[in-house]
């Protein structure tokens, strides 16, 4: 493998030429080129960052068994099936009532704790391996043509590049080149801000639980996460302005322990944190996602709030797809699963939104709620502690078996 995925220079050795041009290498575009690269469709992966830069940001830890079996099958599983921590269930606690949810009955598989900065290392380092063009601190990345002849223009260590391609796939964020490179009269989004973000902590200690536990307080949400046996990855809900210099490690010591309970809060081993940071919590979603030979992936076509811990497996849900599409594509099976993409892409991206949309508003405590809003959190997590049927369906949505089935 690699072999396809070195271009073609031109003579003055700035001119290259691939099949797929992919923007940004954060998890979609990472895994997209090693599918492509499998497939024997060349592609080149341009990053504004450096590797290190984007191997130290802190981001997701869970993983569905899906993007478990993508990354298998392209032979990266190694070090994530010896060091990732199985899960067959979570804890959801209520206003001091906790209950189980089995992940793993009857078919499901549960999850996988291994953080994305540890998928980006074994993405990195295969890439490495095995010849997979990456081109780390590309400066001014500009897309052209993308509705017909597509090209993109860099400066790499000073010096000005131009890559034709047949497809561009956008990787890049919300805030990327890609996205804003569709005409706004040829894309729709639909948003959702929510009055609140997390405040985050890293630190050397071992986990309050062996399973991952939602709180819903009433001064608001905690999430009880680890990456390792001895490293714990905690959340508290926090208004919207908070900053992180406000936030002292004893004072969220003392607020998760307040939120987690008198049994949970018990359990708590502290320590100095080692990364502490604050993310807002949205909803987001663009309509169509391919323009002409433009196609947008990851968190450039969607933002889910991390409640349902689905922003990482929905990146790789929509380049595996996109792999096939133009696999089939590039070995002369005609347009249709090209054409078709954007479309099965989004009602998978809408059946995620939904889940995480309203994991968040069961447990997190809105600014406007009344009682009326209270009751009836209170009601749909009795409807989880009194009915199977609904403990199911959580755990069908939370591993991603739904989407498997559609």
């Amino acid at each position: 493998m690699g072999t396809t995925g070195i271009p073609s220079t031109s003579p003055e050795g700035d001119v290259l030429h691939v099949q797929v041009a992919i923007v940004g290498a954060g998890p979609g575009g990472m895994v997209l080129a090693h599918l492509l690269d499998r497939m024997q469709i060349s592609c080149v992966v341009l990053e504004r960052r450096s590797r290190a830069y984007v191997e130290a940001r802190v981001r997701a830890g869970v993983l569905e068994q899906t993007t478990c079996d993508v990354l298998a099958r392209l032979g990266l599983a190694a070090r994530l099936q010896r060091e990732g921590l199985n899960h067959a269930g979570v804890d959801l606690v209520f206003d001091g009532q906790r209950i189980h949810i089995d992940l793993a009955q009857n078919d499901l598989a549960g999850i996988t704790v291994y953080g994305q900065q540890e998928v980006m290392k074994d993405l990195y380092d295969a890439a490495a391996a095995c010849g997979v063009d990456v081109r780390f601190e590309a400066d001014g990345v500009t897309l052209h043509d993308v509705s017909d002849v597509p090209r993109v223009t860099w400066r790499e260590r000073g010096q000005a590049m131009s890559l034709d391609c047949d497809f561009i796939v956008g990787c890049d964020g919300q805030h990327g080149v890609s996205r804003t490179s569709i005409p706004s009269t040829h894309i729709r989004t639909f948003e959702r801000a929510y009055p609140f973000g997390w405040l985050g902590i890293l630190a050397d200690v071992p986990p309050v639980s062996e399973e991952l536990v939602y709180c819903r307080h009433e001064r608001g949400f905690a999430l009880a996460s680890m990456r390792s046996p001895s490293r714990s990855r905690y959340y508290l809900q926090c208004d919207a302005d908070t900053r992180v210099e406000d936030w002292p490690d004893e004072r969220f010591w003392d607020e998760l322990t307040l939120r987690l309970g008198p049994e949970l809060g018990a359990q708590i081993t502290r320590g100095p944190s080692i990364e502490k940071s604050i993310a807002p919590l949205r909803s987001s979603v663009s309509e169509p996602i391919r323009y002409g030979k433009l196609f947008l992936a990851g968190d450039a076509a969607h933002i889910v709030p991390p409640t349902g811990a689905k922003g990482l497996n929905l990146a790789v849900a929509d380049v595996t797809l996109l792999a096939d599409a133009l696999d089939a594509h590039f070995r002369g099976e005609g347009s249709g699963a090209l054409d078709a993409w954007s479309d099965a892409a989004l009602a998978h991206v809408w059946q995620v939104e939904r889940f995480s949309w309203w994991l968040t508003r069961l447990t997190h405590v809105f600014p406007d709620d009344d009682a009326f809003e209270t009751r009836l959190q209170a009601s749909e997590f009795r409807q989880l502690v009194h009915s199977a049927g609904a403990r199911r369906a959580f755990a069908e949505h939370y591993v991603g078996s739904v989407m498997e089935s559609e």
